[in-house]
């Protein structure tokens, strides 16, 4: 049995939620989202916590319901407080801004990188060398940062290129004479 799945998501104030069959939309301050969940799945809205349950007891269902409970907590949280990824440019010469519609990227190649910026999602550069993605659907926010981050990854010998603030470089030592 899942452990996850049992707990209920509780819906903070300013948000509402509707369920509709196999539906679940999310409507808060930063936007509005839903998903589909599963058909072996159900879940019910109880006041202010909406529960998740399986209509069998096949391996399948108990997978699809602790996930679908945490997609369902993520939405709620999402379109509460949101989510927000920073990123840390290292190297001489790398920076970015914003321009418009489009992330500016010069990471040492012979030409800048336009990265388009998609709907949802804002990206904001409070200095050229530190990006902060946010938005309200987790798993956007997240592939979002994973793109820009694979444009130039960080490499072991100097640690240039483009981190996730809370990542942890492993250096190597470099030649010797």
């Amino acid at each position: 049995m899942s452990r996850v799945g049992r707990n209920p998501v509780k819906v903070p104030s300013g948000v509402t939620v509707t369920i509709a069959g196999q539906q679940v939309t999310a409507k808060g301050k930063l936007g509005q989202l839903s998903m589909a969940i599963g058909r072996d799945i159900k879940a019910e809205l109880e006041g202010d916590k909406v529960t998740v349950r399986p209509l069998n007891e096949t391996k399948r269902t108990r997978m699809a319901w602790g996930m679908s409970r945490n997609m369902i907590n993520n939405m709620v949280k999402g379109v509460s407080t949101g989510y927000t990824v920073a990123l840390e440019i290292n190297g001489v010469g790398y920076r970015a801004a914003v321009q418009g519609k489009n992330l500016n990227l010069q990471l040492g190649f012979s030409h800048e990188v336009q990265f388009p910026i998609p709907e949802g999602i804002t990206i904001k550069c409070d200095k050229p060398t530190s990006v902060s993605i946010s938005g309200a659907d987790k798993q956007k926010v997240g592939q979002v940062a994973a793109v820009i981050r694979s444009y130039r990854k960080p490499e072991p010998y100097k640690g240039k290129g483009i981190k996730y603030d809370f990542e942890t470089i492993r250096r190597k030592e470099g030649k010797k004479k």
